[in-house]
């Protein structure tokens, strides 16, 4: 029997569970997360959104082996444009990295941050190391690609045949275009889409 996981945000007010194992656990470095990554940090996430070597770890789940027990409304969706295919999903209450998810997509890119420190699961292999600064080191024990690896497509299309070609949708709303939390003074300074509420 699969075991179910509670995985909870900083401040304890948003809980999701994870049943099962996880597809694999990566850390990306692709220009998109590194930016992400930088543009978040300004509004002061609960939780660091990369590892020492600028990398983020994410670990892969089946939407249908992710659960919302309370719903989705604790959650805001942050894109780094109006058109871009992917949005990274935060806590409302204490901007928590949530997930990361692509459009169409079958998965969920969950930050390995979600876990206690103890529970977190080493990345399998690492992806878009190319996009990383010249000068990063890795650790040569983990696998590393320049792009994504054979290993990282096979283990996501075997999931989507798994799941019957599904992909279910989460209905999550985009931060507004200003936080009316933001004393007007303050707006000129911040980015278009703060999410903080």
């Amino acid at each position: 029997m699969d075991v179910t996981t509670t995985l909870v945000c900083q401040c304890g007010q948003f809980h999701m569970e994870v049943v099962g194992s996880p597809l694999l656990s990566a850390q990306c470095h692709c220009a998109s997360c590194r930016k992400a990554a930088r543009e978040l940090a300004n509004f002061g996430p609960a939780r660091a959104l990369t590892e020492d070597n600028g990398g983020t770890n994410y670990t892969l789940y089946r939407k249908d082996r992710v659960r919302f027990p309370h719903g989705l409304d604790g959650l805001h969706a942050y894109r780094l444009s109006a058109t871009a295919p992917t949005r990274r999903v935060l806590t409302a209450c204490c901007n928590s990295p949530v997930f990361v998810e692509f459009t169409g997509g079958h998965w969920l890119s969950i930050y390995t941050s979600m876990w206690p420190m103890a529970e977190r699961q080493r990345p399998d292999l690492r992806t878009q190391i190319a996009d990383a600064p010249a000068q990063t080191k890795f650790d040569l024990s983990i696998p590393a690609s320049k792009w994504h690896t054979t290993k990282f497509y096979a283990r996501l299309a075997a999931a989507w045949a798994a799941m019957g070609f599904r992909t279910p949708k989460l209905k999550i709303p985009d931060w507004p275009p200003i936080s009316p939390a933001l004393p007007a003074t303050e707006v000129s300074t911040q980015s278009a889409t703060s999410p903080r509420q």
